[in-house]
């Protein structure tokens, strides 16, 4: 019996998400399986991997075989290298002690490096955020000076369409009184 450890799909569609799991290789992609190593979230940012460690490097001492997916997995959390680490206690390389003081390590350089690129798109997010909102201040001033630009010029068109007619009743009234002026010397 081929043993593998892989992905089962769950989640709805356009939604996946994934159960680490250990399973005979002629079984069906989301049917029956041995155990449950873990889970893996791909929709967040930095995707969401929970892993039982320990379990999956005695699946792997025991011979199991990962898909490419679930190797890039099992190595982005550490156990790949911690059966490595195992393999040089074997051999008489260093102690159980330094094997895991290593492995630490590295669990802590790794989860600092994570962190790191959360911060990160936190402040990416922060910066367009704002870089949205400056830009929405800018429509939003060009628009209310546009407005008083158009209101004024309108108040100028009507300022001189009624300046000429002014000018023409002026006009009118100014030859009207001369007429009248005429008018009242004859009777005078």
């Amino acid at each position: 019996m081929s043993v593998k450890i892989r992905l089962q799909r769950h989640g709805k569609k356009g939604k996946p998400f994934f159960h680490i799991v250990v399973a005979d290789s002629r079984a069906r992609r989301d049917g029956r399986f041995i155990e449950k190593l873990g889970t893996y979230n791909p929709i967040t940012n930095p995707a969401t991997i929970e892993l039982n460690v320990d379990s999956a490097v005695q699946w792997l001492n025991n011979g199991a075989q990962p898909t490419d997916t679930a190797r890039a997995i099992l190595s982005y959390k550490g156990a790949l290298y911690k059966k490595h680490l195992q393999g040089g206690v074997a051999k008489g390389a260093f102690d159980e002690a330094e094997a895991e003081k290593r492995f630490n390590a590295w669990v802590e350089a790794k989860d600092s490096k994570v962190q790191g690129k959360v911060e990160g798109l936190a402040t990416a997010k922060a910066d367009a955020k704002k870089a949205a909102l400056d830009a929405e201040v800018k429509v939003n001033e060009a628009r209310v000076a546009a407005a008083a630009q158009a209101e004024a010029d309108a108040k100028a068109a009507e300022e001189a369409a009624n300046a000429p007619a002014e000018e023409v009743v002026a006009e009118a009234t100014e030859g009207e009184a001369p007429a009248a002026e005429t008018e009242e010397n004859p009777e005078a």
